[in-house]
Formats: C-alpha cells, structure tokens, sequence
C-alpha cells in the first residue's frame, strides 16, 4: 500500500510539473502584459500554441542528420526528469534519493550541449551564432550555478533537495548573508538560463540578439513543439528550485497525509504565483543588455556564489 502512494504521488508531482509549465510562462506573460497596459495573450495561449505544433507536420532540411530528429526527445526528457526531481508539495517522494543539485545540473548541462548541438546540426548562420552564445553563458552560469549549490551544501550539509529543504525550514537557519548572496547569485543564474531579460528576450527574433531562439529556427512541428515545453520546464524547475530552497516552508512531508499534501499543492501554486509575479515585473522594468555585457552580468553571480562559500567557511554563523 506504502509504494502504491509513493508511486502515485510521484507520478503526481511529475504531471503537476508538465502541467503547470505551460500555465506559468501564459501567466508571466499575462503580468507583463497588463503591466505594459495591453491586453496581452490568455493564460492558456501557451497550451493552444503547443497543441497546434503538434499537429502541424515536420519540416526538415536536407542536410539534417539523424541526431536532429533525436534531440528534441532528448532535451525534453532531460528536463522533465530534472524538473521532476525537485520537491513541490512534498519531500520524501518516490525520486527523493535522486533529487541532488549536482544531478540537475548534469541533466540540464546534458540538455544544453543537446541543443547546442542541434543548432550547427544544419549548418545555418543563425544556428551557429546562438550556440556559441549558448555555450558562452554556460560557460559562465555553470560555475557560478555549481559554487551556489557547494554554498548552500555548506549551510544545510548536504546537496540532496529534500534535505536542503528541510533543514532551510528549521528554526537552525536564521538570517545569513551567505544565504542572500546565494539567493541573488541563483537568481541571475536563472535569468541566464531561462533566456530571460535582460539576458535575451524570449518573444523577439532579432537576429543580432536573439540566443535561444536562433538554435531552434529549424525546428517545426511536434519537434518545435517539445523543445518549447522543455523551455517552459526549465523555466518552472527554477522557479520551484528557488521556492524549494529559499522558500520551504508549507512542504508535506513523506508520511504526511493527503490533506497534507494538497495543502503543499496549493502553497506551491501561490509560490509559483508569487515568483511569476516578480519575473515579469523584473522584465518590465529593466532594458535588455548587450552581449558584450553577459560576462559581466554573470561574473557578478559567480562573485557573489564565491563570496557566499568563503563567507561560511570563514565565518560559520553568515
């Protein structure tokens, strides 16, 4: 009876996940939107725009490769897994034993080189300039993604999800400086990642500024169709990981009961709401940057992800 729960709650924190990605980015874009003072698109237009790709056929270039068919499966399937292995409503989940920072890190690092791939895959111009300038953020946000996660390993001891959450909604924590400089390092991590302003601008097709959409140019179809789902995943994963470390509180617990863990479910969805809110209030009032200007942007994560370790390991108590 205990692994038919296990199995069923896992297999619902999977379907909430895939379920709420395409919800968030309608609602982030809904916010900017009203913010802007426009109508903007409906909450479900992301649904509707994924449903009409599916059924729209492939169009492939002559000169694509098996691998290019391959690699949307691919991404999606990394960053399903990835977004799934982070805790939602509750801890204790069927997936617990995976769900350790390091391994998300080389899911979406696989994802990435994926895509990567995929963009010169054709050999087209614009392919090949946003997988340079996808490989260049990466380079940059890795490192300065992997400090973050050995800072906060340093506070709770551990790099396992469930027990970082746990130990970050203990009364042991209080406030730390480290623990900002982690939360504001991770933050602008996430805005490179995710493509977001001021990083690029996901609704633009510029081709002297557009980074994540030139990779993709060549995709159609249900193929066009996963890659953008995998983005909305990425997107939610970060989402829930900052609410997951930095905002734990309300998280069920595994022998909580099922009151218990639909309570979590919707203090989930109002953290979600709340994060969503801010994104798109951030993207409203702040202009994107050049390319030139990334490194700096992210060099500032990466000092602040430095500062953060060297700070707990001088000083234990920040």
């Amino acid at each position: 009876m205990n692994a038919l729960r296990d199995i069923l709650s896992q297999g619902a924190q999977m379907s909430l996940v895939l379920g709420l990605a395409p919800l968030l980015t309608g609602f982030v874009r809904k916010v900017k939107a009203r913010l802007l003072r426009r109508r903007g698109p409906p909450l479900l237009q992301p649904y509707r725009d994924l449903i009409r790709l599916m059924r729209k056929d492939v169009v492939l270039a002559d000169n694509a490769s098996w691998l290019f068919r391959v690699i949307p499966y691919l991404i999606f399937a990394g960053t399903w897994v990835a977004a799934s292995l982070v805790p939602t409503f509750g801890n204790g989940l069927l997936f617990s034993g995976t769900a350790d920072l390091i391994a998300i890190i080389a899911l979406l690092g696989s994802a990435r080189f994926f895509q990567a791939l995929a963009g010169m895959d054709v050999g087209t111009a614009f392919g090949g300039i946003g997988s340079s300038r996808e490989v260049m953020i990466a380079s940059l946000a890795e490192p300065a993604m992997l400090i973050t996660v050995f800072s906060v390993a340093m506070i709770a001891g551990s790099t396992q999800l469930p027990n970082v959450a746990e130990f970050m909604g203990s009364d042991a924590v209080g406030l730390r400086v480290s623990l900002g400089m982690a939360f504001v390092a991770l933050t602008i991590v996430a805005l490179a990642e995710n493509a977001r302003i001021p990083v690029d601008n996901p609704a633009t097709h510029l081709e002297l500024t557009m980074v994540h959409e030139a990779m993709v140019l060549e995709y159609s179809g249900r193929h066009l169709a996963l890659i953008d789902l995998s983005s909305q995943l990425k997107l939610l994963l970060y989402v829930s990981l900052i609410a997951c470390v930095f905002l734990p509180w309300g998280t069920a617990t595994a022998d909580a009961s099922v009151a218990r863990l639909v309570f979590g479910a919707l203090l989930y969805l109002g953290k979600l709401t709340v994060l969503g809110f801010l994104l798109a209030v951030f993207e409203t009032s702040i202009a994107k940057m050049r390319v030139f200007r990334i490194p700096e942007f992210l060099g500032a994560a990466l000092m602040l992800a430095l500062l953060a370790t060297l700070l707990r390991f001088v000083s234990g108590s920040l």
